[in-house]
């Protein structure tokens, strides 16, 4: 055969093979995606309505960290379904919710409240989970608690219970509440980096890990103020909740040594001799105590029960008809800050000021919604984005109609200049609020760079053209105008209180200048209004909006969630989909849940101003996950 009959059946054959490799592929890929589209749909779209059957035990099992909105991204949420791990946030009006329907509902005669994958909680959070406990309570109903070991958090909430198991090798971990945070000074000394601040307010102490190596005198007077405020508040409830004497809780903390000593090192002992626990017991025998009150279930091995969530979706689509006779009526809109307050649209676990100016300015546009309540849990941060919502709730008030600004574990520095405008605030004795104040941060690199023989030289049409390079020194002008725009919002700070809050400048000056205080002591301030949770705060709207009882709904406005498709992108990549995916798919989604962990101390600050009402106001709530090794 002559060499040009060849080439072309040659070129035929490659040709011929590549095209098959691209339809495989192809097939792969349709593949892929009708197999990740069904995935997506068994998430969300496939599931049935759980059966409530008679006599059973409502199980509240909060997992990951308690917040008041989700807000993690949809791939992540996916992720943790697919892979079959248990959420990473728990919605706290959801828990709310199901104690409170399962009060009224004649099939749910106990709830069990199991509490170990619980992660992160503000107290004021649990106090209105443990406020919901006690109204399932009060209908004759039983609660039980059951934990292998009980963390802080846990605790508080199972104290109210009817009875507290613990495991024999469990036990209750109480320490106390802490703030403890990591300083940087030597070791931006060390690296040569020079950090300009700007501050107004001495109890300010946001800029201080950059300033010092140790917590200033001013922050520790201030923070041991709030932490005694509510560690008081922790023990004066849990205490109450056991029917102990008020000192009981500090007593045992302070005496843990010795009474471990006492107990041989019986943790789970000493928690039930000194009555923080009612049953020290395996999970196997807790199943066994409670089928013997709801019976038990075969199938499961466990006893009769339905899941809070389960619970809810059957609920919730029991009363679709009932809403759509209500569709008619007033609404008073939910709209959620949560998280670090950024300028844009923000992140997963940000509060992004251009989305929650969108829902408030929705709400102010929909003359269905006749009145609005800010949930407000946030330490704050840019200036330019708290100001943004504050102006949104100016604009509600100014349409007639009234805003209560509802303020959960922490709403402080700018968490509390999107509350100031509101016609009423209420915070709970335990929540974290005040941080009147604001700072700034300008780093410069120039002695890092010089040490690598980097050097920065060249001209500027005036002396503060390229003032701004962080290759450079700050220019001493430049320090003078920073800190005059942060005096300047310090006051715009000081009279927007003033303002909302009836108060005179030079008064609110002397109880801002940065510091953090306790719910209960903003109320005696005159920071705050009234005490009281969620609930508590739409019944004020309502009363505010003159709505009758019963007469009006509640709508939660909320971001657009993102389309199926566009989860699915998200998830798949470039890389996702290709020869054995299918178990690369599933490494992928592993590896999502650890990205939102991923964030840099300073990852919050992006205002325009570089201006931030922030507050570092943590504290350490949840304690050790146990005694034992």
């Amino acid at each position: 055969m002559s060499e040009t009959v060849r080439r072309p059946l040659i070129a035929r054959f490659f040709n011929g093979l590549w095209s098959l490799i691209v339809w495989g592929y192809r097939l792969i890929v349709i593949a892929m995606l009708c197999i990740s589209l069904t995935l997506v749909w068994l998430a969300w779209g496939g599931k049935r309505a759980t059966t409530i059957e008679n006599n059973v035990a409502l199980v509240i099992a909060p997992s990951g960290e308690l917040v008041e909105q989700m807000d993690q991204d949809p791939a992540q949420q996916f992720a943790e379904e697919f892979n079959g791990e248990p959420p990473s946030q728990t919605v706290l009006r959801d828990l709310i919710e199901a104690l409170d329907q399962a009060s009224e509902d004649a099939r749910i005669p106990a709830a069990v409240i199991k509490l170990d994958n619980l992660e992160g909680a503000g107290l004021a959070q649990l106090e209105e989970l443990n406020a919901a406990i006690q109204r399932f309570r009060a209908t004759g109903k039983t609660v039980h608690a059951y934990s292998p070991s009980y963390a802080q958090g846990a605790y508080f909430v199972a104290a109210h219970a009817d009875d507290i198991s613990v495991d024999p090798f469990g036990g209750v971990d109480l320490e106390g509440l802490s703030s403890y945070q990591n300083y940087f000074k030597d070791a931006l000394d060390k690296l040569g980096v020079t950090v300009n601040v700007f501050r107004v307010g001495e109890y300010k102490s946001a800029v201080e890990p950059f300033l010092r190596n140790d917590m200033s005198e001013e922050a520790k007077a201030a923070n041991r103020e709030w932490l005694g405020d509510l560690w008081t508040r922790y023990g004066a409830e849990a205490g109450a909740a056991r029917k102990l004497p008020g000192d009981a809780i500090n007593q045992y903390v302070n005496n843990l040594a010795s009474g471990m000593e006492q107990a041989n090192g019986d943790a789970a002992q000493l928690a039930l001799s000194s009555k923080l626990v009612t049953h020290v017991e395996t999970l196997a025998d807790f199943r066994k105590r409670l089928s013997a009150q709801v019976g038990e279930d075969d199938e499961i091995g466990s006893f009769r029960q339905v899941w809070y969530g389960d619970y809810l979706s059957a609920q919730r689509l029991a009363r679709q008809g009932e809403k759509l006779t209500k569709a008619d009526q007033p609404r008073i809109a939910l709209v959620v800050v949560q998280g670090e307050i950024v300028d844009g649209m923000g992140e997963p676990g940000q509060a992004g000021g251009d989305i929650v100016y969108d829902l408030l300015d929705e709400a102010r546009r929909d003359e269905g919604v006749a009145a609005v309540v800010l949930r407000v849990n946030s330490p704050g941060g840019s200036v330019f984005a708290s100001e943004q919502i504050r102006r949104a709730v100016q604009a509600l008030r100014a349409e007639g109609k009234p805003v209560v600004a509802s303020m959960s574990s922490v709403a402080a520095s700018g968490g509390y200049w999107v509350s100031m405008a509101a016609d009423h605030i209420m915070a709970h004795e335990s929540t974290i609020t005040g941080s009147i104040g604001i700072f700034g941060l300008i780093p410069t690199i120039e002695g890092p760079l010089e040490k690598l023989g980097i050097h920065t030289d060249g001209v500027g049409t005036t002396p503060l053209a390229g003032a701004f390079r962080i290759d450079k020194p700050l220019n001493a002008d430049i320090g003078r105008i920073v800190q005059s725009s942060i005096d300047k919002g310090y006051r715009d700070f000081i009279n927007g209180v003033a303002a909302g809050r009836g108060l005179k400048p030079e008064e609110v000056d002397k109880i801002a200048r940065g510091r953090v205080w306790s719910g209960l002591k903003a109320k005696e301030l005159g920071l705050v209004d009234s005490f009281g949770g969620l609930d508590a705060a739409v019944k004020k709207a309502a009363e505010l909006a003159e709505l009758a009882e019963g007469g009006y709904r509640l709508d939660e406005l909320r971001p657009e969630a993102a389309s199926p498709l566009k989860m699915l992108a998200q998830l798949l990549g470039q890389g996702a989909i290709r020869l054995g995916a299918m178990g690369e798919l599933k490494t992928l989604l592993a590896q999502l849940k650890q990205v939102r962990e991923l964030r840099h101390f300073i990852g919050w600050m992006n205002d325009p101003n570089g201006a931030y009402v922030r507050c570092f106001c943590t504290m350490q709530l949840t304690g050790r996950r146990s005694l034992l090794p």
